[in-house]
């Protein structure tokens, strides 16, 4: 849990959910939300999972960067791409899986790849928010 909240986002789905739109209230991010084929939807357009998937990307490479600077290791071009899947649960309802591709170039080694991705994991919050809830593995490419 934070200490102390820095910044909230705020956004409204509308709809039936997955058949809707969303729109922060800054109005920043305005979408209309499509199922994917996959889940009986038309497709081809964006869903949750997308949503989440760009979140987590995006969080997880600023918190990996940002562990690599504190512990020395230098980045120079770093891309993250994450998938994630949904599925339904043996129990109740649906549950999520998250494979994280973390591709390092500029010659950075194996081991400060691996460990700037171990640093990553412990400062991220979606990381901390789905640990325990959720399959989250990595993969570490260095070109």
């Amino acid at each position: 849990m934070p200490t102390e909240i820095k910044y909230t986002a705020s956004a409204t789905a509308t709809g039936e959910g997955r058949q809707g739109h969303a729109r922060t209230s800054d109005g920043s991010l305005e979408v209309d939300l499509i199922p994917p084929k996959e889940l009986g939807g038309a497709g081809g357009g964006v869903d949750p999972e997308k949503l989440f998937a760009a979140g987590y990307a995006a969080c997880f490479l600023g918190a990996l960067k940002a562990g690599a600077k504190q512990h020395g290791i230098e980045l120079q071009d770093v891309a993250v791409t994450a998938e994630v899947g949904i599925g339904p649960r043996e129990d109740v309802g649906f549950g999520l899986a998250v494979k994280l591709i973390v591709e390092f170039g500029g010659g950075v080694s194996q081991a400060d790849a691996e460990r700037a991705v171990e640093v990553g994991h412990t400062i991220c919050p979606y990381t901390h928010a789905t640990k325990g809830n959720i399959d989250v593995t990595t993969e570490v490419d260095v070109a």
